[in-house]
């Protein structure tokens, strides 16, 4: 499988900041690939780099293709409508006008609305049609369902399987671990500006082999627990015995057990262990 993206050594700083801490990874033509992290981690900063929008410091960094952008935040002017946008950035990138692309992407309705006028979810899907004008190898795509309803995100997502079906790599930055499940053939986990994860969702999942949560609501919290709505939160991988362990210690403490909850770990609690691992 040849590679559509090559990322080496990449550091990035912001005087004396360094956010990207000397990172490499690789995409895959045609696959589609998250990179992950918490606000902060350095993942908009990256995909800036490679986009060629932000300098770096040192490293590498290797496109092997053409490539559209839908950043995380951007704009139009607020007058220009729907259909003007898109004809503008077809001259622009010299590229044949096809409105297949803007009637599946929704947006056949808004040729006449001003770009003031349309919710976030509309400008969101503006903006993607308009990052696959010039039809490119690569589509880089920064939280790309950020604003959109339900079945704003069914009709996206749809359309980013169609561009893989096409052969085209999709790179993605989001927050949504069910989109990222349901999307992505593997993922990199951003931490404090280094990867601390990279491989395929069920790989990362694996890792928590039988590990569940278990959630008990008690009078006070139980000391040296994480605390979730209400809940003190335990990981592992021995239910029965920690059940019996943290009701002794209620018993103990004359704590009273008002709920609990028993559950798998999912990807999302996954990414947080990673996340949140060694912090305060």
């Amino acid at each position: 499988m040849s590679v559509a993206l090559q990322i080496a050594n990449l550091i990035k700083s912001y005087g004396a900041n360094t956010v990207i801490k000397d990172i490499s990874f690789a995409v895959n033509r045609g696959e589609i690939f998250a990179l992950l992290g918490t606000n902060g981690a350095g993942k908009t900063t990256t995909l800036e780099c490679i986009e060629g929008i932000r300098k770096y410091d040192s490293g590498k960094i290797t496109v092997n293709g053409t490539v559209g952008v839908q950043l995380q935040s951007s704009s139009l002017p607020t007058n220009i409508k729907g259909l003007e946008a898109y004809l503008l950035f077809c001259k622009w990138n010299k590229a044949h006008v096809n409105f297949e692309l803007f009637d599946a992407l929704g947006l056949t309705q808004l040729k006449n609305v001003q770009y003031k006028e349309m919710s976030t979810g509309q400008k969101r899907r503006l903006h993607l049609a308009l990052a696959l004008i010039s039809n490119p190898d690569l589509v880089f795509l920064d939280e790309p369902t950020a604003g959109l309803d339900v079945e704003g995100r069914v009709s996206l997502h749809t359309q980013i399987r169609k561009l893989k079906e096409q052969g085209k790599t999709i790179i993605i930055a989001s927050h949504d671990m069910a989109e990222v499940e349901s999307l992505c053939d593997r993922i990199a986990i951003l931490k404090d500006g280094k990867i601390a994860f990279e491989g395929t969702t069920t790989e990362l999942t694996s890792e928590m082999g039988k590990q569940c949560r278990i959630q008990i609501k008690t009078e006070r919290p139980i000391q040296d627990a994480d605390f979730e709505q209400g809940y003190s939160v335990f990981t592992t991988k021995n239910i029965g015995d920690t059940l019996l362990e943290l009701l002794e210690i209620c018993k103990q403490t004359q704590n009273t057990v008002l709920d609990v909850k028993i559950e798998r770990a999912t990807l999302e609690h996954r990414f947080m262990d990673i996340a949140m691992e060694g912090k305060a």
